[in-house]
């Protein structure tokens, strides 16, 4: 009941502001009272918290309001979510947060192609570089190819010192920090000498055909049209694409279009191609950055009106 209800009736109190009714505990008894909808809604969260406890999960402020969320919208199962794992090495897995991440992990799953959609912090690289570890792992591809191309966050940066791995390094920081996260370093190492993993700038992909990988293309917001019809036509046998972006950052020229944009409406209803969009709720950074994220959107609406 401490794991159901949370230290000092911590979570017990967040399900009562998430709902209208008076809950009341017991012993070993929590009793709902109220409009029937209501209490019926309650009543299947706490059942779906108590499968997550019974299978050993730590309810957390965080995850058990974010089961509040999917309760009342329905979409998703907290338990279904909460339980799936993409497990990245023996001792490690990740696990989807929201809803939006659990049909990220599933569109990834089941497509050939996924674009991931949607604000900063929302998992859409860390989730595709934890697919593509899982996918390597159980022999599914041969290799993992990530990429992003190399455009300056509205910054010059000027001519940068060493070879061109030195030169682009800073682009692909990102993707090695996920790299770094999921793997231990000698096994992070022994895939970089065996050519298991890949990193690249968006440039060297041209030409190429890429069998039996698991592709990602990071910041995609930042391609052009053609780069993104290039990038795509390097896909060949066994292999899957995941490409992540942000349309609210792009950091093109003004007048440049990007990739991401224009490929929504070329492939859309294309079948082995899915798009999963995510919102601010999604986000699962610091709370502050959800309201950063909502914050920005809402300002743009009204200045769209």
């Amino acid at each position: 009941m401490v794991n159901l209800v949370g230290t000092r009736d911590e979570l017990l109190k967040l399900v009562e502001q998430g709902f209208d009714t008076p809950i009341l505990v017991r012993g070993n008894e929590i009793t709902v009272s109220g409009e029937p909808h209501e209490v019926g809604l309650v009543s299947y969260l706490f059942e779906e918290l108590m499968e997550l406890v019974a299978h050993g999960h730590l309810l957390t402020t965080d995850s058990v309001a974010r089961s509040i969320d999917m309760v009342k919208t329905g979409a998703f199962r907290p338990s279904e979510v909460f339980s799936d794992a993409l497990t990245v090495s023996r001792t490690k897995s990740i696990r989807p947060k929201t809803g939006g991440q659990k049909r990220y992990v599933d569109a990834m799953r089941t497509h050939t192609i996924v674009f991931a959609i949607g604000p900063a912090g929302t998992g859409k690289t860390y989730l595709a570089v934890a697919s593509a570890v899982q996918a390597l792992a159980r022999k599914e591809v041969r290799r993992i190819i990530l990429t992003r191309p190399a455009v300056e966050a509205g910054e010059k940066l000027g001519f940068l010192p060493g070879d061109i791995a030195a030169k682009v390094d800073p682009y692909l920081k990102p993707l090695y920090d996920a790299l770094y996260e999921m793997l231990e370093p000698e096994a992070y190492a022994r895939a970089m000498e065996r050519g298991e993993i890949e990193v690249a700038p968006l440039a060297f992909m041209r030409g190429r055909t890429l069998n039996d990988s698991f592709i990602i293309l990071d910041e995609a917001q930042n391609t052009s049209p053609e780069q993104m019809q290039m990038f795509l036509t390097r896909l060949g046998f066994g292999s899957k694409v995941v490409v992540t972006g942000d349309v609210t950052q792009i950091d093109l020229p003004r007048e440049n279009r990007s990739g991401l944009v224009h490929v929504r409406d070329v492939l859309t209803d294309i079948e082995g191609i899915q798009f999963v969009e995510f919102g601010h709720k999604d986000v699962v950074r610091h709370k502050l950055v959800q309201r950063i994220v909502e914050a920005y959107k809402e300002h743009t609406d009204e200045r769209n009106r």
